[in-house]
C-alpha cells in the first residue's frame, strides 16, 4: 500500500481560497450584479400602522380624508406605502396629532446623548450579525436616525445591506481611526442604505490592519496608548446626525472590539443557550472586565447605561436549551432580555438572498413561519428600543 501524496499546505489553502472566492464572485454576479443597488419593498397598511404605533383604521381614515402621502393601491384595494412615505406620515402625525398623543418622530432632544450599542459575542454563530442588522433596520422603521458600523473584517453586515467589499472597494471605519496621515473624517466613510433613516460604515479586510497598527503605535505614541478613545472621538464628529449607533463587533476580544466597547453607551451580548457557548461567554466576560478595569485606572470614562444578554436561536421545545436558559436566568436575572430570538428557517432563508426579514415579502414564505419570526424579532427590538428611550429619560 503506497504512501499518501504529500502537498504544500500554503499552496493548497491558497488554491482552495481562490477557487471558493471565484465561485462566490460568479454567484454574486448572477444574483446581485456590481452595478445593482438594493431597493426596499412596499409596506402594507397593517405593517405601517404597527411601526407608527397607530391602528390600521386610523391610517385608513387618514387616506380617505386625503391626509398624508398617497399610497399605492394594489389588487384587492390593498394600500401600500414606501419607507419614505412612512417618514412623511410620522412628521404629519407629529405635527397634526392631539397634544396628548405620543410623539411620532423619536429623534434625540437637547440633552439626550447619542446611544452607541455594541453587539458582541466571543464565539461565532450566536446570531450577532443577524441581531445587529435587524435591530438597525427596526430602529429605522420606527423613526430613529441610525448608523450601523460593521467592525467585522468578514463584512457580513455589509453584505446584508448590499455592499460587496471585494468588488465595491468601499471604505471602512479603519479609514477614520487609523494612526497615520491617511486618516479621513468619519463622515466621508458613511454610506446610505436602502432604508431611508439607516446609514452604514461598511467593513473590509483592511480593518484587520488596526489590530496590527495599534500595538506598534502603543510603543511609540500616546495616540496608541489611548487607542480605545478613537471611535468615540470619531463619532463626536457626526453626533448631530444620528440618534443610535449599532456596532457589529468581530467575534474576538481584539483592539477593534475593545475600541467599540469603550465608545459604547450600552452592550448587547448575544448567546446561544448551550453549555459550550456559555463557557465561551464566561471567558469573554472575565477578559473584558479585566480590560475595562485597566483602562478605567488610566482615566478612561467607561459609562454603560445598560448591559443585556439576548438569547438567540432559541428552540422552546428543546429541553436542554430550556434548562440552560433557566440556569442563566438564575444567575443573570434582570439582565437577560425577556424576549428571546427564536430559531427560524425564515431568517436563514432570507439570508440566502442577502436580505433580512424586514426586507423580504411575506408571501415568499410559509406565512406562519414568517409571522412567528417577525413577531419574535419585533418583541426583541421593541424591548431594546424601550431601553434606549429609558436611557434618554423618556420612560
Amino acid at each position: 500500500m503506497g504512501l499518501l501524496p504529500t502537498f504544500e499546505f500554503d499552496e493548497k489553502i491558497l488554491s482552495q481560497g481562490d477557487e471558493i472566492s471565484r465561485k462566490l464572485d460568479q454567484l454574486r454576479l448572477e444574483k446581485f450584479p456590481p452595478d445593482a443597488k438594493k431597493t426596499l419593498r412596499l409596506f402594507p397598511m397593517s405593517e405601517v400602522a404597527h411601526y407608527l404605533g397607530i391602528t390600521p383604521n386610523n391610517l385608513k381614515r387618514l387616506h380617505l380624508e386625503k391626509k398624508g402621502p398617497e399610497p399605492t393601491i394594489a389588487t384587492g384595494g390593498r394600500r401600500l406605502y414606501t419607507a419614505e412615505q412612512m417618514i412623511e406620515l410620522r412628521h404629519y402625525l407629529d405635527k397634526n396629532g392631539r397634544s396628548d398623543a405620543k410623539k411620532y418622530v423619536p429623534f434625540r432632544k437637547p440633552g439626550e446623548k447619542l446611544q452607541v450599542i455594541a453587539v458582541v459575542n466571543f464565539k461565532g454563530g450566536s446570531g450577532k450579525t443577524t441581531t445587529a442588522a435587524h435591530l438597525s433596520q427596526h430602529l429605522a422603521l420606527t423613526g430613529h436616525r441610525v448608523l450601523a458600523i460593521d467592525l467585522d473584517p468578514q463584512a457580513s453586515l455589509s453584505a446584508l445591506h448590499g455592499f460587496q467589499p471585494e468588488i465595491d472597494r468601499n471604505p471602512s471605519l479603519y479609514d477614520a481611526i487609523r494612526y497615520d496621515e491617511k486618516r479621513r473624517p468619519v463622515a466621508s466613510v458613511i454610506l446610505p442604505t436602502n432604508f431611508p433613516l439607516l446609514d452604514i460604515i461598511p467593513a473590509n479586510l483592511e480593518l484587520q490592519e488596526y489590530e496590527y497598527d495599534t500595538p506598534l503605535s502603543m510603543q511609540s505614541s500616546n495616540e496608541g496608548k489611548r487607542f480605545y478613545e478613537r471611535l468615540g472621538r470619531a463619532l463626536e464628529e457626526v453626533d448631530d446626525r444620528f440618534d443610535v449607533v449599532v456596532v457589529d463587533c468581530p467575534p474576538q476580544l481584539g483592539f477593534l472590539t475593545l475600541t467599540a466597547l469603550t465608545a459604547a453607551t450600552s452592550v448587547l451580548i448575544t448567546v446561544h443557550p448551550q453549555m459550550l457557548d456559555l463557557m465561551s461567554m464566561s471567558q469573554f466576560l472575565l477578559m473584558l472586565g479585566n480590560f475595562v478595569r485597566a483602562i478605567r485606572e488610566k482615566g478612561a470614562a467607561v459609562k454603560i447605561d445598560w448591559l443585556r444578554y439576548l438569547i438567540t436561536r432559541y428552540e422552546p421545545t428543546d429541553v436542554p436549551q430550556t434548562q440552560m436558559l433557566g440556569f442563566m436566568q438564575s444567575m443573570l436575572a434582570e439582565e437577560i432580555l425577556k424576549n428571546p430570538m427564536l430559531k427560524s428557517t425564515a431568517i436563514s432563508d432570507a439570508g440566502l438572498t442577502k436580505q433580512t426579514l424586514y426586507e423580504v415579502e411575506r408571501g415568499s414564505f410559509n406565512r406562519d413561519t414568517y409571522d412567528r419570526a417577525v413577531e419574535a424579532l419585533d418583541a426583541v427590538n421593541f424591548e431594546i428600543q424601550a431601553l434606549i428611550h429609558r436611557a434618554w429619560g423618556r420612560l
